[in-house]
């Protein structure tokens, strides 16, 4: 539900069409190498219909191919490469921004803004000269700031790297990243004022269970955080690479694997608590949403299970059994009293970041990966922002 008259306003005043001129649809099939794109250009009669059904439906849209320039992009069939940004589909953004409980006058940032549609929300909401994005891809900052511009928004984006955050702004009330990371950079931790809130992805190997952080700086100074299992969240920093389950498609259908009875009825999509207990506690795994009956795979053991059929019998193959891990990390969920929330601590300057569902021997706990190297080169492709029922 919508709360909040200003960002209502927003969603009403900031006209989506300036700041997504262009949009990629893929016309391949997934896993079909080269891919093959048709750009449609939002000014060509011949585009137009097609293209505003597509950026006002609530989906992603496609922007950027392999990290091109935005201003000379010809319409039309378009054979290879990789999508390396887009613009997250409307419900995340506005979901975003009401748990961030965006208000006029207050500063805000965000890290990887892409073509700047939730920054330009933002920028309505909190009034102008107040919103500043970091964009890696200096092609896109470029091609954001000028859409900006043109709708006078007052707000700013700043071609740097997201992971150093943006010392020289000072302090920010809100924070927004539109990237997901492994755990919190301390340079954004840094940039929180006090009762400052920060929104961002964790991010793992799986696009299947993503977690969504909020970190608050109190008024004592100190620095809270939750992690909460989300049925959606952003796609990971450049250089994290997900898991696919994509080219297992056939072998899995071909061979879906030994039947053995299970004490574990596959668990509901809405489990979030759990989904994101395994993607930490049985890391490596991937669900494709795709397949007519719950099916998880280790892409990198060549494993999988196949729930089925009837509630009692799951099918497995290889070398991992996958069903068995769930059903640990399950009967271990429920001895926690199976939460959805975890309370995650966050030290001042760095240091390990450690997740608990509470005290005691029974509670879920572990610790969040560091933060690796981030490559220079705009190569990695982006996967579209993950849902539930569209994850791979």
């Amino acid at each position: 539900m919508l709360t909040g008259s200003r960002l209502r306003e927003a969603l009403l005043s900031v006209p989506r069409e300036a700041l997504l001129p262009h949009a990629y649809v893929r016309v391949s099939d997934p896993g079909v190498e080269p891919i093959e794109w048709r750009l449609l250009d939002g000014a060509h009669p011949d585009d137009r219909e097609e293209w505003l059904d597509l950026i006002h439906s609530g989906e992603s849209v496609l922007l950027q191919r392999d990290g091109e320039r935005l201003d000379m992009l010809t319409r039309g069939p378009v054979t290879g490469g990789n999508m390396t940004s887009m613009s997250t589909y409307g419900q995340a953004t506005v979901e975003a921004l009401q748990t961030l409980q965006l208000g006029p006058g207050q500063r805000y940032l965000e890290f990887g803004p892409g073509p700047g549609v939730s920054l330009a929300l933002a920028a309505a909401v909190t009034g102008p000269r107040l919103a500043v994005g970091i964009e890696r891809d200096g092609h896109m900052a470029a091609f954001a700031q000028h859409s900006l511009d043109r709708l006078g928004l007052g707000a700013t984006v700043v071609e740097g790297d997201a992971l150093d955050g943006h010392r020289a702004g000072g302090a920010f009330d809100r924070i927004h990243s539109g990237i997901g990371v492994p755990c919190v950079p301390p340079a954004w931790v840094e940039l929180l004022a006090t009762d400052g809130r920060l929104l961002t992805t964790l991010t793992t190997r799986t696009p299947s269970w993503p977690g969504q952080l909020l970190v608050t700086r109190t008024g004592a100074g100190g620095v809270e955080a939750v992690l909460r299992g989300r049925p959606r969240g952003y796609r990971p920093m450049l250089g994290y690479r997900w898991l696919n389950v994509v080219p297992m498609r056939p072998r899995i259908k071909a061979e879906p694997g030994v039947p053995r009875p299970t004490r574990l009825a596959p668990p509901p999509d809405d489990a979030y608590g759990f989904w994101l207990a395994a993607a930490y506690l049985a890391p490596g795994l991937v669900r494709d949403f795709q397949a007519e009956t719950m099916t998880i795979a280790a892409p990198d053991e060549d494993s999988w299970a196949v729930a089925g059929p009837g509630e009692d019998t799951v099918r497995v193959h290889g070398t991992r059994d996958v069903w068995a891990e769930l059903e640990d990390v399950h009967a271990r969920w429920v001895l926690a009293g199976r939460p959805d929330t975890y309370r995650v601590t966050v030290p001042e300057g760095g240091g390990a970041q450690h997740v608990a569902s509470g005290p005691g021997s029974r509670a879920l706990a572990w610790v969040l990966p560091p933060l690796a190297p981030v490559p220079h080169q705009t190569t990695t492709p982006c996967l579209p922002e993950h849902r539930t029922e569209k994850a791979l």
